[in-house]
């Protein structure tokens, strides 16, 4: 019994990295097991620790510096990227800025690339479409309740560690202008499906749906075209859509009947 609990507290939580992926991590001899991918790989130290197995010469683990701050993080990935041009290997920039900023998803697909360079193993997932390292994935798995705000939004996509790495005014203004950007267009799109929620009614300048006139019969009319033409356009304008509305909805008021007094 109790060499079963060891067991179950090293067995590691869903790390969201392929089967193989961990396999080749476990027979690696680390430090410490990653856990928690996006906190474990941010430092750079795991990574160093995986290259020195494959390249002792060029990766000394005692250069490299086990803290976890912003400039411990910038140190370490400075140091691998350095030895790693030496050998003509190169590591996705975005991957790297979003794994030091503990970005979701950065971290995984850090570790891909460094798995298929060093096993020259194919995984699907390195080959999918470029991630955008924010936290739309997640979002879209919410109800529309539990979904972020605007300050929200700002607050989950654009970390601490980025305002200090580049405290650029306008740049991290852009940064802030883009999230706000991507979350309207989020909630114009949820407008558009549900409708009822946000209490959207149909603006009387829209042309009602039961008045559009199909296309095809647009087409056969010139500009220089019959009255009856004429008319046919004139019945799909938006003011004949207005204006077509049943007399018996119209309510006409009656003038209040007030008693006669006879003096």
């Amino acid at each position: 019994m109790a060499r079963s609990s060891i067991c179950f507290a090293e067995c590691p939580k869903k790390t969201g990295l392929p089967r193989e992926v961990v396999k080749w991590l476990q027979t690696l001899d680390l430090a410490f097991y990653p856990k928690n991918v996006r906190r474990d790989f941010s430092s750079g130290y795991l990574v160093a620790q995986i290259f020195s197995h494959y390249y002792p010469r060029d990766f000394s683990l005692h250069s490299y510096d086990r803290g976890t701050s912003l400039s411990a993080k910038q140190w370490n990935w400075s140091q691998i990227e350095w030895s790693l041009e030496k050998r003509n290997l190169y590591l996705k920039k975005e991957a790297i800025d979003g794994t030091i900023h503990c970005k979701p998803g950065a971290a995984e697909l850090l570790v891909l690339e460094v798995y298929t360079i060093l096993t020259k193993g194919r995984v699907s997932d390195v080959e999918g479409p470029e991630p955008d390292f924010t936290d739309e994935e997640y979002q879209n798995l919410l109800p529309s309740l539990a979904r972020s705000t605007a300050s929200k939004a700002i607050k989950n996509n654009l970390t601490a560690t980025e305002l200090k790495a580049a405290p650029d005014i306008s740049t991290n203004q852009r940064k802030a202008e883009n999230i706000l950007r991507r979350h309207h267009e989020h909630k114009a799109a949820e407008r558009i499906l549900n409708p009822g929620r946000f209490k959207v009614k149909p603006k009387r300048s829209h042309p009602a749906p039961h008045n559009l006139v199909p296309q095809s019969q647009m087409d056969k009319c010139s500009d220089t075209c019959s009255p009856e033409g004429n008319a046919l356009k004139l019945w799909s304008s938006p003011a004949w859509s207005r204006a077509s509305v049943s007399f018996k909805e119209i309510k006409v008021r009656q003038p209040a009947k007030h008693s006669l007094v006879n003096y």
